[in-house]
């Protein structure tokens, strides 16, 4: 994929184009690892609409399942140690919005970043809860706010997705993990049309109880 990958990141112009190659790339490493996703979707995306992408994190491998279970090319909102990684790391920084969460100037500078993809017509991904928990006994953890406030300025739909296997599967703990199922559910899009700021807590509990009690009882 490398030769794909280089002329694709080379420009915004080919930045669909670049997806398609990154999800080629996640399946790859999804099947290759023993994992087998398994996608169930209530969401009805448009084609060139632009959306708010947002998933539960806990574990790296949720990068991978994002790209193999949505098909509508987005943007991911991510930290920057990633850029770490060698080679993923050359890539993640050339194409995805980076943030520094301890550094509160880099958190405005996404916010604006995030607002010219979205003015390009991308749609945007962001893990609300900040980060993967420390403590590995929380279910899910509470939402930060950019996801939400960005939607409501653009008006666009917020689309959660609940991964049930993740962590189970891939966790960061070492001895742990197998091969097996990765179940994924896209729920329904989220409207967020003539909402303000202030409608922004009760779009963030509103995604919050979807994910959580798709959690607590899977419908796949």
């Amino acid at each position: 994929m490398l030769p794909f990958l280089l002329i694709f990141s080379s420009s915004e112009k080919f930045y669909t184009q670049y997806f398609y190659c990154t999800r080629i790339w996640a399946k790859t490493i999804l099947y290759g690892m023993g994992f087998i996703p398994k996608k169930i979707s209530s969401a009805k995306l448009i084609k060139d609409n632009s959306y708010m992408f947002v998933a539960n994190h806990s574990s790296i491998i949720d990068i991978m399942m994002m790209l193999a279970v949505i098909d509508h090319p987005f943007v991911f909102v991510g930290k920057k140690e990633l850029t770490k990684i060698p080679l993923f790391g050359f890539f993640y920084k050339r194409t995805c919005i980076l943030v520094d969460r301890g550094d509160k100037k880099s958190r405005l500078q996404v916010l604006g970043e995030a607002q010219r993809r979205l003015n390009l017509g991308n749609s945007i991904c962001i893990f609300p809860e900040g980060g993967v928990p420390v403590d590995k006994t929380i279910e899910l953890a509470f939402f930060k706010d950019g996801a939400f406030r960005l939607a409501i300025d653009h008006e666009i739909p917020i689309v959660p997705i609940t991964f049930h296997d993740n962590k189970k599967r891939f966790s960061y703990s070492f001895f742990s993990g197998s091969p097996g199922i990765m179940r994924a559910k896209v729920h329904e899009a989220i409207s967020t049309l003539n909402k303000t700021q202030t409608d922004k807590r009760g779009l963030k509990n509103q995604t919050f109880e979807i994910m959580l009690e798709e959690l607590r009882n899977p419908s796949l």
